[in-house]
């Protein structure tokens, strides 16, 4: 009898323990397996990185504050990371799959990354952040609804549509490192891919036989949600739909002015959420089309993705010309004003109950300035590499981070200048020396010909300013604010009064070819974080830094521990364990939801026995 009880009570207190892990937030669990498939997108078989077995990935649907476990198992022939762009990784810059945080995935091996979207909505994307390989594919969707006591800033739609779109070539990601590892230019890409499929065989000149295409399926009188994401190498494309407005709502987490568009340049990396309407009569199938920006399109006419819109009740194919793309080949001005009409909806709540704009920084003080400079690729000791401000970026044997957490020297230098160096430049591990809870202003300023968007991890920013030219300290006045930036002062800062910024982003930026964007980002989240070109060519060959984010007051409160099952690499690579250390993570994230369901199951049953 006492066994009984002794035995009642343990499984009360297992049961409560129960309740309590599912009184927390939920936890989405995902398998991915990355392999090679052969797949003839453009109609070439060719080599492509595809999970579990498909290509694109799946798409990954969580709600705010859910946890998230992914187990990668890499069948790859190369060492493999995931990085979650957009992802802010709150806390947690060791989930962030970039090398400067993470030791790589070897193949045949399997590591778990498991994070919180911690306060986040929106439309994002994932893929593997080395060596190229997501020209090969490798990629899905993210996305973050708000949870169900949050409003959406506008009715709730009839479905939900996540498109891929970016430009492909018919060479894998290692015959494109060859390409650019022997000093030459990629070239023109051989065509854009819709969700992995090539175009719709809207001229037979110019698209042959037998090309696999992306239909989408709608019905009339129906408004669908469109996530759009430019997973492309390096060209910007022109997003739009015949015969329909494209409604902005959402760009990479912060609600829109919601405004019509006929169509939308979408720069490499970047997400946007489209409202549309199928308002048209289906007198035939619609094109859906990506094609080529900034280019001469005499020489591009290839690089255009085609797919089909087909209403329910339509009445035939798709048939005559594309829409037109804006006809401003040479003149990027149409461009960047369609970038600037983009605007921060402040009224409308973001994951929390609080509008987006609730937020006001008053007197911002600015703590940091640094003007990031990109030029054409130069030659740095025989090598053909990139730069920003002068500094071709080298990824160190040992992660940042990890560095950081066994006190070792000499890995990297937190010496990356403010201002470009005026000197040759150089190839070095060279990190930017934030200040935390600082509030750091970045200007982008590309001196290249071709266009370019930027990336920082760890953090949503402000875009507050765009023009042509080379930014001067006179440029603040251009900003989109209110009040007018008073002069540094003694201290190094600089003060910026209330603004409406063009737009909130999860971390990317566009800047036009010798022009320049301000960015403003406030520090507040402890990490390593990653600020990369997102060209592939361009981050491969050294376009890229970090930013060092550190509490003086080490707590778990700013940065959570460093996870049971890191790897270790480079000079620390003797800690590292046998393969099987992850074996554990992989068993949990298949048989969890099985193990406390029988708990739950047991703890119904108490009641009935005792």
């Amino acid at each position: 009898m006492a066994f009984k009880s002794f035995f009642t009570l343990l499984l009360i207190h297992i049961c409560l323990f129960v309740s309590l892990c599912y009184a927390e937030d939920p936890t989405s669990h995902q398998e991915f397996e990355f392999s090679y498939i052969t797949a003839s997108p453009l109609g070439v078989p060719q080599q492509v990185i595809a999970i579990n077995g498909k290509f694109p990935g799946p798409i990954i649907n969580v709600t705010t504050n859910n946890n998230v476990i992914v187990n990668v198992r890499n069948k790859l022939d190369e060492n493999l990371l995931i990085t979650w762009a957009g992802i802010q990784q709150r806390r947690s810059s060791w989930q962030d799959g970039v090398l400067g945080t993470n030791c790589p995935i070897p193949p045949k091996w399997n590591w778990t990354y498991n994070f919180q979207v911690k306060d986040q909505i929106g439309s994002f994307f994932y893929f593997p952040s080395l060596n190229l390989q997501r020209a090969s594919g490798g990629y899905g969707g993210f996305i973050i609804n708000p949870r169900a006591i949050i409003p959406l800033p506008f009715a709730t739609p009839d479905g939900d549509i996540t498109i891929l779109i970016g430009d492909w070539y018919t060479k894998n990601h290692t015959a494109l490192r060859k390409t650019l590892d022997a000093g030459k230019d990629l070239g023109i890409p051989n065509g854009v891919l819709i969700n992995g499929k090539g175009p719709y065989q809207y001229n037979t000149t110019l698209v042959p036989d037998g090309i696999d295409y992306e239909t989408i399926d709608v019905h009339p009188g129906k408004t669908y949600r469109l996530r759009v994401h430019n997973v492309g190498v390096s060209t910007t494309l022109n997003f739009r739909i015949q015969n329909h407005n494209l409604l902005l709502a959402e760009s990479e987490g912060s609600y829109t002015v919601q405004q019509n568009y006929t169509s939308l340049d979408i720069h490499v990396g970047q997400s946007y959420s489209f409202l549309v309407t199928m308002d048209q009569n289906a007198s035939s199938d619609y094109y859906i089309v990506a094609s080529a920006r900034f280019v001469n399109a005499s020489h591009w006419t290839r690089v255009t993705g085609v797919g089909i819109l087909h209403y329910s009740n339509s009445k035939g194919k798709a048939a005559g010309p594309l829409p037109d793309a804006p006809s401003d080949e040479f003149d990027k001005t149409f461009s960047m004003n369609q970038a600037r009409s983009i605007r921060w909806n402040v009224s409308a709540s973001g994951a929390r109950p609080n509008p987006q704009g609730s937020f006001r920084y008053g007197s911002i003080n600015v703590t940091e300035v640094y003007v990031l400079k990109n030029k054409p690729p130069v030659v740095i000791n025989g090598k053909h590499r990139t730069t920003l401000s002068g500094i071709s970026f080298v990824n160190p044997a040992t992660p940042i981070r990890l560095a950081d957490q066994y006190k070792l020297k000499g890995v990297y230098k937190l010496d990356f200048p403010t201002r470009p160096l005026t000197g040759a430049p150089k190839m070095e591990t060279s990190v930017i020396n934030a200040t935390f809870r600082g509030f750091i202003e970045i200007i982008l300023q590309n001196n290249d010909t071709k266009m370019q968007s930027y990336h920082v991890d760890g953090y949503a920013f402000f875009v507050v300013g765009m023009d042509y030219g080379e930014w001067t300290e006179n440029s603040r006045g251009t900003y989109n604010k209110w009040d007018g930036i008073a002069p540094v002062d003694n201290s190094g800062s600089t003060s910026v009064g209330t603004f409406f910024p063009f737009t909130g982003s999860a971390g990317n930026s566009r800047v036009y070819p010798g022009a320049w964007t301000a960015i403003l980002i406030s520090l507040d989240n402890v990490g390593i974080w990653n600020i990369r070109a997102e060209n592939l060519d361009s981050w491969y060959l050294g376009q890229e830094t970090y930013m060092r984010v550190v509490n003086p007051e080490a707590t778990n409160k700013t940065e959570l521990p460093i996870p049971d099952n890191a790897l270790f690499c480079g000079a620390l690579s003797k800690l590292q364990k046998p393969e099987d250390i992850s074996s554990a993570a992989s068993i949990t994230v298949k048989q969890s939801k099985v193990f406390f369901t029988l708990l739950l199951i047991i703890c119904t049953l108490i009641p009935i026995f005792h």
